[in-house]
């Protein structure tokens, strides 16, 4: 049923057109169609047949001069409206509605002039201001704005312009309500129905789904080119959110599955300009024809049942149709032109994986599935993107290139790579022995020498008496830790403590004797010396 206006907006049509204003005039002025004005104007029960009234100065040889029967109330109340809808003339001017009518515009005698200032970029209210101060111009400012209106061509718009695409170069994608599915329970439910179209011969493809989710979206496209045997080159979408995150005509933020997907199947993905349908009028009618031809006053047990309908469909009824705009059938248009000039299908299907955006723990690690992988240390704090499918999890930054991968584990464990932990935070026994004597080397040969003897005296307890070695190097001097590994080796005594003390006495520089040194292999240590001595008591 056709929109109703309001009273007041009634009334303001049935007033103005009283007053002589035409149709058309009518309909520019207050914002509606022509169409509508003539509806309201036509069912007044009351009007009765208006006589011819000289065509108005916009040409519309439709103008009356009949006023449509009604109180006086009626008329107050249409007066009142048009005030409001109606922009109220310049002071000075006429008022629109006391404008007579004539055939030729009251600014003819003053085209040059207006001309002029046409080409000077003026405004209509400037140039009817300049024909009343300087050329004593006394007929109404609307006729100024229509008659500038005529020069610029603004009251012509411009075509739209058709856009037709060569054989294999695009595809367009929309959604629409598909026929209600009752189920065994009795529930009645109600899918949607996602149709691909290629723009040359209009071969299409439509699957019904319940939820326009992204996993959906992709499966359904990847349906329809396993059923074209073929990839068009672009992909003209609406901004539905399961494909485009932010819709913007400029720089539309794509949901990175989609563009994973995408780069897959080497297409390009197009959205449409915000509120635009026009931008994909390819495949607007498309979704009205599926549901009208299709759909209409069917419903299904399944949407499996409605799924392979709409296959059976589309083989049978929309291929074999001559289009409305090419005037030729679309199989054969299909098979002889747009299928030899698809892009060829991948090895494989795009591959199936869940992902999702994770916070980086300030351990440097993500969760996913209740097990934790490790990221670069800078990334500490920051989003990045997740995806797994059971194998492998691979992490992503913003940019959505790759920044680890990792093994998928059970939950619970942790998966770190070495190159994920800051220099900083990696201990001195987990850089193992050979890269303490390779700092031994660098304080002297007589420190390497005593190191390199006392880990195969000591073994794994060593290492942290090389540890603590590399700590003297902050307090004495490499000559003094030289001398005191140069007397300790001489003793074979291989104990840090001894290296303090020798330090702490001079390094053992020139020190030949012994008796500061509590620590030999013949030496043993007093309780040895007590337990030689109970036994010998007893």
């Amino acid at each position: 049923m056709a929109n109703q206006l309001k009273m007041a907006m009634v009334n303001a049509i049935l007033t103005l057109k009283q007053r002589g204003w035409s149709m058309r005039r009518i309909a520019r002025e207050l914002g509606i169609d022509r169409s509508t004005v003539k509806r309201y104007v036509e069912q007044e029960p009351d009007s009765k047949p208006a006589t011819q009234a000289p065509i108005g100065s916009d040409g519309d040889p439709n103008a009356t001069t009949g006023a449509p029967a009604g109180s006086e109330h009626s008329i107050a109340a249409g007066t009142t409206e048009i005030s409001k809808q109606v922009t109220e003339a310049p002071t000075g001017s006429d008022p629109p509605d006391g404008e007579p009518s004539s055939s030729a515009s009251k600014c003819e005698p003053y085209r040059a002039v207006i001309e002029n200032k046409v080409r000077k970029d003026l405004t209509a209210q400037r140039i009817y201001q300049d024909l009343v101060n300087e050329h004593d111009y006394i007929h109404s400012y609307y006729s100024v704005r229509r008659f500038v209106n005529r020069l610029r061509g603004d009251n012509k718009p411009l075509p739209f312009r058709r856009m037709e695409c060569a054989p294999g170069e695009e595809a367009q994608v929309d959604f629409g309500t598909a026929a209600p599915v009752i189920g065994s329970d009795g529930k009645r439910r109600r899918p949607y129905v996602l149709r691909i179209s290629l723009s040359h011969s209009r071969k299409a493809y439509s699957e019904a789904i319940y939820r326009q989710t992204t996993d959906n979206f992709i499966s359904t496209l990847e349906n329809s080119f396993i059923y074209f045997g073929g990839t068009c080159r672009t992909l003209i979408v609406d901004n539905l959110r399961a494909a485009v995150s932010k819709a913007d005509w400029y720089d539309p933020d794509i949901n990175p599955k989609v563009q994973s997907f995408c780069q897959h199947y080497g297409i390009v993905i197009l959205p449409t300009k915000p509120y635009t349908p026009r931008h994909k009028g390819k495949i607007e009618n498309q979704i009205g024809y599926v549901q009208k031809n299709a759909l209409k006053g069917k419903c299904f047990s399944s949407i499996e049942e409605q799924n392979a309908y709409l296959l059976r469909w589309e083989t049978n009824v929309a291929d074999k149709r001559i289009h409305g705009t090419t005037r030729k059938q679309v199989s054969k248009v299909f098979e002889e032109a747009e299928k030899p000039a698809l892009l060829p299908l991948p090895t494989g299907r795009f591959p199936s994986f869940a992902e999702a955006k994770r916070s980086v723990h300030r351990d440097g690690h993500i969760e996913v599935s209740k097990a934790y992988y490790s990221v670069p240390p800078e990334y500490v704090s920051r989003i990045v993107w997740a995806r797994w499918d059971g194998h492998l999890v691979r992490i992503y930054n913003s940019r959505m290139e790759q920044l680890a991968i990792h093994v998928q584990g059970s939950p619970g464990t942790f998966h770190t790579l070495s190159e994920h932990i800051h220099t900083r935070k990696i201990s001195s026994v987990e850089k193992g022995a050979a890269w303490l004597l390779q700092r031994a080397e660098m304080i002297g040969p007589s420190a390497s020498a005593w190191s390199k003897a006392m880990l195969k005296a000591r073994g794994i307890q060593g290492i942290r008496v090389l540890i603590g070695l590399m700590s003297l190097t902050a307090k004495h001097s490499t000559e003094s830790i030289e001398h005191a590994c140069s007397t300790a080796l001489t003793h074979e005594a291989y104990k840090l403590q001894t290296i303090r003390e020798l330090i702490k006495k001079g390094g053992g520089q020139d020190q030949k004797q012994f008796e500061f040194i509590d620590e030999h292999p013949i030496i043993r240590n007093m309780s040895d010396y007590g337990d030689i001595v109970k036994s010998a008591l007893h």
